[in-house]
């Protein structure tokens, strides 16, 4: 199991203010859950960055404290961006109770390429983007990866129940849920048809126009 590590600072600027720490380059987080009090914190905002590229919501990060002693195993609950310019303006790391199991949503990543798309024209769907798991924080995956080869025809679906854990890990998201499958092409009118309905369409409103004149003059 991956684990990342993080430093983070105290922080003694708060509410409004904290909009020049973010100029600043700095983010500010936010720390409870087993064990400790709750605490507001920094960290420079790059640095922030690249582990939540890497951990997303499932690797446990190891969180080192400024002057304080002992590792916190923290996995990142929330993180709040600002809606038009996506700039990190909070996170939130939930620690966490190292013999306590945990229950985590895992990224499920599809890999390989399905005949029924490549032979077939068909349209690869993915229903499901994580699966709900319990496992102690150690233990955790950090992804699924399903292997879509094997659908070679449209009646095919892979679901929850084909995914293998392992012996340390309980999948709670229903079995009969479905991760990939794929569906036929959609079937576009051939282009003479639409062209011949094209002039039905046109020749009818023609002789509708030339009936309104006759019917004119003789309503006259």
């Amino acid at each position: 199991m991956e684990t990342l590590s993080l430093k983070l600072s105290p922080r003694t600027v708060m509410g409004k203010k904290v909009r020049r720490l973010r100029r600043d380059g700095v983010v500010p987080v936010h720390l409870f859950g087993q064990g400790i009090e709750p605490q507001s914190l920094q960290v420079e905002a790059g640095e922030l960055r690249r582990l939540l590229t890497r951990a997303g919501r499932s690797i446990p990060v190891a969180i080192e404290l400024e002057e304080q002693k002992g590792e916190n195993i923290c996995f990142v609950r929330e993180v709040q961006r600002h809606p038009v310019t996506n700039i990190l303006l909070h996170v939130d790391f939930l620690r966490v109770d190292v013999s306590q199991t945990v229950t985590v949503d895992v990224p499920v990543i599809l890999e390989g390429e399905a005949p029924a798309v490549t032979d077939s024209g068909g349209i690869l769907l993915q229903g499901l983007y994580s699966v709900s798991v319990e496992s102690l924080p150690m233990n955790m995956p950090s992804s699924f990866i399903v292997d879509v080869s094997v659908l070679d025809d449209f009646d095919k679906t892979i679901r929850v129940d084909v995914v293998d854990a392992g012996a340390d890990v309980t999948i709670l998201t229903a079995p009969e849920e479905m991760i990939a499958t794929v569906v036929p092409p959609r079937i576009e009118e051939e282009p003479e048809a639409a062209e011949k309905l094209a002039e039905e369409l046109e020749e009818g409103e023609e002789d509708a126009e030339g009936a309104e004149g006759k019917a004119g003059p003789e309503a006259g």
